[in-house]
């Protein structure tokens, strides 16, 4: 992996990221297949379209603290 991408998980762990928000970033960072349509929630569908764009500005939204 890039440093970008671990950097960017290391800190969502740390903020406490919704661990759906973070398994979608990371699938839409490396440009995986989206889950199946019944595994998909909001947070993932959030998390893999900030992947995409490769975005971080809606951490916040996603914190559970």
């Amino acid at each position: 992996m890039d440093q970008t991408y671990y950097d960017a998980v290391t800190k969502m762990e740390q903020m406490g990221v919704d661990d759906e928000y973070i398994q979608g970033w990371q699938a839409g960072y490396l440009h995986n297949p989206q889950r199946e349509e019944q595994r998909v929630t909001e947070a993932y569908e959030a998390g893999y379209a900030d992947g995409e764009e490769r975005n971080l500005d809606n951490l916040d939204e996603w914190a559970k603290g």
